[in-house]
């Protein structure tokens, strides 16, 4: 037995088994028998050759020709007959969120004429994900009118390519339609398309839609038509352009719309409608805004019969609208119409070479040139304020078109003439003197004339006259001017001054007076307290007499009494010594005697009371001038005289008055 022989079939054996399951092995993948599909992944499926031949037409193959079939394979072992099937796996379409993706049919129907993107108009045309039940149910090629929302799909990149911001899902493509797809990837991402329509409402803006799809526009229609607004159609409201089919189901145009979209999120396929985004309209506080829509039905003229210069007509017709809009923001479609804002608060025109105005109406403006009777020329600044009524702002805008317009070309030819004319019949001097009068003349005659043009004039303002550049014959003037007027003020200042002189010596006298006027204050003030104390002590006076008189009639009364009393005592006593001296006198042997007594007893009592001596100490004698002896006695033949005289006195008044002293109190005699 040959080993060596033996030990080499030994060895060769296993790498023929290696080598037949090598090749068994890549029959089995060249036959496609058996094939995985992960689950993110479709699997395609083309198949190599069949007893049905070839497909007619397209290259999806429907009824079991060869070529590609409608239906993928989804995730998972798959088992194929040997060498007739090709698998080609692709990626599941994902679309993020709030992205858009765009889908490109291959096959299908061709589109119309007038068709840009293909109609998803029922349920097996709008059904990307079965490409047969899409093929059969008469889908059209191209790109469609439906967009892909946010969510992943198991859709036949064969048949549908998938367009996205980031790839585009497409198997089997050429380089020239590799290039076709990447365009249109191109053209979407200009127009944001990928992402939706965002009007935010901090932005104050609105969306202008224009429609790439659809029938055309009528002759002599610019903008497109409101359509499918009416929510409760369901099947025409396309709410604001995010289901075309509906749109044109309404019967919609291609091109601009009247219709806008406001603030919101709009998912809006910018291969049928492409936003542009615009301010709103803003109609400032003071202003109203006068529409002229270029759309829109024709209606009657509503300006009435005496207005002649164009018609007016109710809001929403073509033309200019009679009612304007007033302050506020408008959803306004800029493209539909024009909004002239109109100012409604006083403005003022300054007929000035370098000042304008905030609205800029009188930027063109610049003084005015005059001609003055004395062959100066002068230029002459000039402010108008002025008003226009809201309700005629659209017959202004209807005669001129705008404000401006109106200032150029009627204001200002009509003002400058009518200064002209003033200014012909003025010296230079009388132009300058007379500026009050010249601007109520103004207003007054130009108020009618402004009043023709639905404007309200408020008032004229007129402005010193200048000379041109270089030109000093006004200046030379003016100082003329000025010097006489400083004479002028001069006199009148002398005047004041001889005034001033006659009024400070006044005010001198008035200051002598002011100086003097605290101590005649306070004379007539003691003048008062004078008074007052007067009518004091004299109201004193009046209750010290009544309580004298008072008292004086108390003690009077009093008086009375007591001398009533008194009396009533003293003839009492009376009475009685009365009587006791009649006794006495009877006792005595009559009257006379107890006189006698009477008159010796009190002289008795004198003499104790002088201490004079009866009887002589010294006697004088001799002639004139010597000392008499006997001075400081009492003669003897002098008390004889006296008590002689005495004695009968005194018994006549006893006599007189003893009957009466006799008598009783009650007029009877004592006795």
């Amino acid at each position: 037995m040959d080993l060596n022989g033996f030990n080499g079939a030994w060895l060769i054996q296993p790498g023929l088994w290696a080598a037949a399951a090598i090749a068994f092995v890549i029959l089995l993948r060249l036959a496609n028998i058996f094939r995985y599909i992960p689950n993110n992944q479709v699997g395609i499926v083309e198949k190599l050759w069949s007893t049905s031949g070839s497909i007619d037409g397209g290259f999806i193959a429907l009824n079991g020709e060869a070529g590609y079939e409608p239906e993928v394979l989804r995730g998972g072992l798959h088992v194929f007959f040997p060498f007739m099937y090709r698998i080609h796996k692709s990626d599941l379409v994902t679309v993020g969120q709030g992205k858009i993706a765009y889908v490109f049919a291959r096959d299908g129907a061709p589109l119309g004429a007038s068709q840009v993107l293909g109609a998803n108009d029922s349920e097996d045309r709008s059904d990307f994900q079965d490409a047969r039940r899409f093929l059969l149910g008469g889908g059209q090629k191209g790109p469609q009118r439906k967009i892909l929302r946010e969510g992943t799909y198991a859709i036949n990149t064969t048949q549908f390519a998938i367009i996205t911001d980031d790839r585009v899902y497409g198997h089997a493509l050429s380089e020239q339609e590799r290039g076709v797809l990447d365009a249109m990837q191109l053209t979407i991402a200009e127009r944001w398309g990928f992402a939706p329509v965002v009007l935010a409402a901090d932005h104050d803006l609105v969306g202008i839609v224009t429609v790439h799809d659809g029938p055309s526009l009528p002759s002599g229609e610019i903008i497109a038509p409101e359509v499918g607004t009416d929510l409760r159609d369901e099947a025409t409201f396309h709410n604001n352009f995010q289901e075309p089919e509906k749109f044109l189901a309404a019967g919609g145009y291609r091109g601009r719309q009247l219709q806008i979209i406001v603030e919101g999120t709009w998912y809006i396929n910018r291969l049928f409608a492409t936003v542009e985004a615009v301010p709103k309209t803003v109609i400032p506080v003071g202003n109203v805004g006068v529409v002229i829509f270029y759309t829109g039905p024709h209606s009657d003229d509503v300006s009435g019969e005496q207005y002649r210069h164009g018609e007016l007509v109710v809001n929403g017709g073509r033309g200019v609208w009679k009612d304007p809009l007033l302050p506020g923001k408008y959803a306004f479609n800029t493209y539909a119409g024009k909004i002239e804002i109109i100012p409604t608060v006083n403005f003022i025109l300054k007929w000035v070479r370098g000042e304008v105005g905030a609205m800029k109406l009188d930027e063109n403006l610049s003084e005015i040139s005059l001609i003055t009777r004395d062959a100066f020329e002068p230029t002459l600044p000039l402010s108008v304020v002025m008003h226009i009524d809201y309700k005629k702002a659209p017959m202004i805008i209807q005669r001129f078109g705008d404000v401006k317009k109106l200032v150029e070309q009627t204001l200002d030819p009509m003002v400058s003439a009518f200064f002209k004319n003033i200014a012909q019949k003025m010296t230079l001097i009388e132009l300058l003197q007379n500026r009050a009068s010249i601007q109520e003349e103004s207003a007054a005659q130009m108020k009618a004339k402004f009043e023709s043009y639905s404007l309200d004039l408020q008032e004229v303002l007129i402005g010193t006259p200048r000379a041109a550049a270089g030109d000093h014959t006004i200046e030379n003037i003016l100082i003329q001017l000025r010097s006489r007027q400083i004479a002028r003020e001069q006199i009148e200042t002398y005047q004041e001054q001889e005034k001033a002189a006659v009024q400070e010596r006044a005010l001198n006298e008035a200051k002598a007076t002011a100086a003097a006027q605290s101590a005649l204050t306070q004379s007539l003030i003691q003048i008062k307290v004078n008074e007052n104390e007067g009518a004091a002590a004299l109201a004193r006076a009046q209750k010290d007499a009544e309580t004298r008189k008072v008292t004086a009639a108390a003690v009077g009364q009093q008086s009375r009494l007591e001398g009533q009393g008194e009396a009533d005592r003293v003839l009492a006593v009376g009475t009685a010594n009365a009587q006791a001296t009649k006794l006495a006198v009877d006792a005595y042997g009559g009257p006379e005697f107890r006189l006698a007594e009477q008159n010796f007893a009190k002289f008795a009592e004198a003499l104790t009371k002088i201490n004079q001596p009866l009887v002589p100490q010294f006697l004088m004698s001799g002639g004139q001038g010597q000392e008499s002896s006997n001075a400081g006695l009492i003669p003897t033949a002098m008390l004889s005289s006296m008590f002689g005289r005495m004695m009968p006195d005194a018994l006549e008044r006893l006599k007189e008055e003893a009957p009466k002293a006799a008598r009783k109190p009650n007029g009877q005699d004592a006795r």
